[in-house]
């Protein structure tokens, strides 16, 4: 009862306070400059911003004349940052300001010297080993692989393969490579994951389908299908997983999204070299928590994750285009940073399609307002991923004193009152810890808390509990003797009145 009634009131206090800022607490929309979170509860609460909207860029801005609807966003390993400029079938080089322009990609050059243009590419991937640019060229149904001069080595066209059902199209939307050389790209009519390729071109096979997700319609339809004749079976309308919209890769793991409203599992993944997602067996979040009400169209909306990043120190990003926000979570999934709205003003997207991040800043592309947002980290947004760096490599008595500055500027901040509970416990400041992990609703962290305190205990008063336990035995042996008289001596008058 007690817990129902304090997240009664903790729900109705952030509403008030998000009610002050002219803000709706499930979505937030179109004021950007506004930033939220979630508590222990899985309840929107006021938050410190942790990135704020610096400037977005035009293709005007850049002097290449107006983007038409881009659709992908890249940063190699020398800063660069590309653009594919969809509308306009080329792809854009920037420093990373985006201030100047290094080279437009619109023509590139086969290995019989011809010359060969773009038409409606939607995504590019340059490795970070090998140096070269992975090109989804759409609309050419192929994959390019270039040098940095635009000199092709190889054109990946459709598959001819038994595997690869020769009636569906060849239309790569996304492409990411791994150390190996190994190629992956998103298709747009496929649900059975991504194409694979080996380094040479050749088609492999499938990586990382989606789970159909186990409502009870599929279970219901799959206890049905137990008792249907093989020729039913045949007409019966499949149920098929959601595809991968769009993906990136981080050492060894590749991570996905898909941007079904409708669908709950498999919405982010991280999957090995075999093809196994890491997250599988967790019970994560990813986007908000509840669906979102829009008074304005009189409709709910769930959450749709069209891009993923991985940053340098592990961070993921996530871009929901529902409300045009940034979802940042640490590397084990903890929630930090809820970036951007669906608004016209800076910060604010009309079509968010893709999230890129670099050092400090964060870049959002909006295909149909044909621009790329930047948003830079606040002293705030530092003071929490230095915190989240020390905690998630292990050193949380080195964390306390950044987490402690986090609570103090936003006592809101679920992920600082972990942080400060792990770091007590480290210390052995049980008591500390175990009021700090029962803010945080951390089951795991207080329970081990309280063993340590109790161990504690038990060692600085092993002499007075020691006593009390004998004087206890030895009260209870007492207690036990009388009662035994007792009942030997009521026997004994039972019997006396017997013989009477």
């Amino acid at each position: 009862m007690k817990s129902e009634l304090k997240r009664f009131i903790t729900a109705l206090s952030a509403f008030a306070a998000l009610a002050s800022m002219s803000i709706s607490p499930a979505a937030a929309a179109g004021v950007p400059s506004e930033s939220y979170n979630y508590d222990q509860w899985g309840e929107a609460v006021p938050s410190q911003a942790g990135y704020t909207a610096d400037r977005a860029v035009s293709g005007y801005d850049l002097g290449v004349g107006g983007f038409d609807n881009p659709s992908d966003i890249f940063i190699g390993r020398d800063d660069t940052v590309y653009i594919v400029d969809t509308g306009n079938d080329r792809i854009v080089a920037a420093d990373p300001e985006l201030k100047n322009v290094i080279r437009i990609y619109d023509s590139f050059t086969m290995p019989d010297g011809t010359e060969t243009r773009l038409r409606k590419p939607m995504g590019v991937f340059v490795s970070a080993d090998s140096g070269a640019m992975y090109i989804a060229d759409t609309e050419n149904s192929r994959i390019l692989v270039s040098d940095s001069g635009g000199n092709i080595q190889k054109e990946i066209l459709k598959p001819e393969s038994e595997v690869y059902d020769s009636k569906r199209t060849f239309m790569p939307q996304r492409v990411v490579a791994d150390k190996a050389g190994n190629i992956y790209t998103v298709l747009g009519n496929i649900t059975t994951g991504a194409a694979m390729f080996s380094p040479d071109g050749e088609f492999t096979g499938f990586y990382g389908a989606n789970r159909v997700e186990a409502t009870a319609k599929v279970a219901w339809d799959h206890f049905r299908g137990l008792f249907m004749s093989d020729e039913k079976k045949a007409l019966r309308k499949r149920t098929v997983p959601s595809g991968i919209t769009s993906f990136d890769i981080d050492g060894d793991f590749i991570f996905t999204c898909t941007s079904s409203s409708t669908q709950s599992t498999d919405t982010v993944k991280k999957l090995n070299a075999a093809g196994r997602n890491i997250f599988a067996d967790r019970e994560l979040f990813f986007g908000d928590h509840h669906p979102i009400y829009d008074s304005t169209q009189n409709k709910m909306y769930s959450t749709s994750i069209v891009d993923i990043d991985i940053a340098e120190d592990g961070c993921i990003n996530c871009l929901d285009f529902t409300t045009g926000r940034v979802f940042q979570y640490d590397e084990e999934c903890n929630l930090l940073f809820i970036t951007g709205a669906t608004a016209k003003q800076t910060g604010g997207f009309d079509h968010a399609a893709a999230v890129e991040s670099l050092d400090d800043k964060l870049y959002v592309l909006d295909s149909s307002k044909d621009t790329v947002t930047i948003f830079r980290e606040t002293s705030f947004g530092e003071t929490v991923h230095r915190a989240s760096a020390l905690y998630n490599d292990g050193y949380y008595e080195e964390a306390l004193g950044p987490w402690e500055e986090v609570l103090a500027r936003d006592g809101n901040y679920l992920m600082a009152y972990i942080g400060v509970a792990s770091a007590l416990l480290r210390k052995g400041d049980y008591r500390g810890a175990m009021k700090y992990a029962k803010l945080a609703d951390a089951e795991d962290i207080y329970n081990k808390a309280f063993e340590g305190w109790r161990r504690e205990f038990l060692k600085e008063n092993f002499t007075a509990v020691a006593a009390v336990t004998v004087l206890a035995v030895a009260a209870l042996a007492a207690f036990g003797k009388y009662r035994k008289k007792g009942r030997a001596s009521k026997d004994t008058e039972e019997k006396e009145e017997v013989r009477q």
